[in-house]
């Protein structure tokens, strides 16, 4: 046997599904960030056309859908992340006809695409929030939240941005304060408002009636705020040196009873179309996180969760979290993972490049839907941003919580700027972009990219991993067993979070072999005595196919 697969081409074969289940549960997900991605226009920014350009190198990999961090239009005070114009693409990007061409071209190669969707707030230049100040009896001034100062003059409450400093901001004009759970230029919608329910909810229709096969809607928890703005109860746990916002509880905030409604309601838009998929950003424990499957599964089809990127990288404190979510979910709710994003640290960033080749074992075969963040698969860690090209407003506000180091730009090939641009870019570039980039990887059959690449065949090849049960085997040591199983197909995942060599033990049964190894070769290779040996920072697939295992 080789380690060769299948070229996963525009023409590659979708993900293996049972009858009747949906395209985001076997697939998997890539975020692009399109800042970062590819610049056409030598601007130094990517836009929606490099994305296009790039599109055969996703089929390529083999991922199923593609994520688009924001594309709207926005004056980019939080990089897309403050819209002035739901309905419209910034010209930073492109136009609409750039981005019904993504569109229309990612179908062509079987690739979904999902939109980010920005719902708690708006740019402090949107027409409606214009409007909303321009006197205290406008019709869109219940579009947002405002309150009078407090007794002193001060702020209504003690909330605090989630970039940190304080959550309101006093408009001289009408003498309240407007709310915003992060930058000032991005004030809160007050959803309560059945209007401004209805506004989103046309705006969903807009991007779904264009093609979207999805959305990822931004800070979903945070959409209901308590009603009576009741003071959020300090924090008795909090350390200095932690973000500020995390010195109070935020339970008067966020994560309020009635977002559920809100949810079911965009669900209800998505479901009027054909296997669209709807994905939650939340930020909250299990057994809050659960809960936004909705009643009857009601809610978003994807509650993200992002435990791995909290949890000590360590095997039984990985084994504990995938149990403690696996026996979380609700009847029929279906999983997903997440490594990395363009808030968090980068996986290699955190784990290093050897347990970074683990991490993305792990990502890759655990039940559920994976998202993979754009460079992870190249190996991109912290790339160091000096003072002077700092970009990221929460680096200003709070130094050392900036974002910019996950965000730069993809590398593609050796030579001047790794081929994102043909100027410098916005973002500094890994200083090993000459050797880390898609070109120099891509035909190195040892190579991190290579392994994402044999990883997602496998998925495909191999039901077990994309659509099947998941049974926990054993923690010893630094070692983490665990199967996938579907019909009479057995798939064990070995992940040797140490850096020392060692042995995972197999059943008896004869027909155990090697599917894949993080280190590269070793394919079709069986045990020695029952036992298969691992290297340090080694992970190994397995199969047995053994008739009548239960499916």
């Amino acid at each position: 046997m080789t380690d060769d697969v299948k070229p996963a081409g525009p023409q590659a074969a979708p993900a293996r599904l049972l009858a009747g289940e949906l395209w985001w549960k076997a697939g998997v997900v890539y975020q692009v960030y399109p800042r970062s991605f590819q610049d056409t226009n030598g601007d130094g920014v990517g836009d929606i056309k490099g994305v296009t350009a790039r599109l055969d190198y996703l089929a390529w990999l083999g991922v199923d859908a593609l994520w688009l961090s924001p594309v709207c239009r926005s004056p980019m005070a939080d990089y897309g992340y403050d819209v002035s114009d739901y309905c419209d693409i910034d010209p930073l990007f492109g136009t609409l006809a750039d981005f019904d061409a993504l569109v229309a071209e990612a179908h062509r190669r079987r690739l979904r695409v999902i939109m980010d969707f920005v719902p708690n707030h708006t740019s402090e230049e949107h027409p409606w929030f214009r409007e909303a100040r321009a006197s205290r009896d406008n019709p869109k001034r219940d579009w947002y939240i405002w309150r009078d100062p407090a007794a002193d003059g001060g702020p209504p409450n003690n909330w605090i941005s989630n970039f940190g400093g304080p959550a309101w901001t006093l408009d001289p004009a009408t003498g309240q304060y407007y709310y915003h759970a992060f930058l000032r230029e991005q004030p809160d919608l007050n959803w309560r408002n059945p209007q401004v329910r209805a506004a989103m909810m046309d705006v969903l229709r807009f991007w779904l009636d264009r093609g979207v096969d999805g959305f990822r809607v931004d800070v979903i928890w945070h959409l209901m705020k308590d009603g009576l703005l009741r003071d959020n109860p300090v924090n008795p746990d909090y350390r200095p040196g932690e973000p500020e916002i995390n010195s109070l509880l935020q339970i008067h905030s966020a994560d309020q009873p009635e977002v559920m409604q809100v949810i079911a309601e965009m669900r209800a838009v998505l479901d009027a179309y054909d296997a669209r998929v709807l994905i939650g950003e939340i930020y909250l424990p299990l057994e809050r996180l659960v809960a936004y499957y909705g009643t009857d599964l009601s809610g978003a089809h994807l509650p993200f969760n992002f435990q791995l990127i909290q949890t000590p990288w360590h095997a039984k404190a990985v084994a504990d979290l995938v149990a403690e979510y696996e026996a979380a979910l609700p009847a029929g709710g279906w999983p997903n993972w997440v490594l990395g994003n363009h808030d968090q640290p980068r996986i290699a960033a955190r784990v290093g490049d050897a347990q970074g080749r683990v991490a993305a074992v792990l990502l890759l075969t655990l039940r559920g839907t994976p998202t993979l963040y754009y460079g992870d698969e190249i190996g991109l860690g912290r790339v160091p941003i000096p003072p002077e090209r700092v970009r990221d407003p929460w680096e200003h506000n709070e130094p050392g919580r900036g974002r910019d180091p996950e965000r730069t730009p993809m590398q593609w090939v050796p030579g001047p700027h790794a081929g994102f641009s043909t100027v410098e870019p916005w973002l500094p570039l890994d200083p090993q972009a000459q050797t880390g980039n898609v070109e120099t990887l891509r035909d190195n059959p040892t190579s991190i990219l290579t392994l994402h690449r044999r990883l997602i065949a496998l998925r495909r090849e191999h039901p077990a991993l994309s659509i099947g049960a998941y049974r926990a085997v054993s923690v010893s040591g630094d070692v983490l067993v665990y199967e996938r199983w579907h019909g009479d197909e057995v798939v064990r995942v070995a992940l040797n979070f140490g850096h020392e060599a060692c042995t995972t033990e197999v059943p008896p049964e004869s027909g155990w072999e090697v599917l894949l190894s993080s280190a590269g070769g070793r394919r079709g290779e069986g045990p020695q005595d029952g036992y298969f040996a691992l290297a340090g920072d080694e992970a190994l697939v397995l199969v047995r196919r053994a008739p009548g295992a239960e499916g």
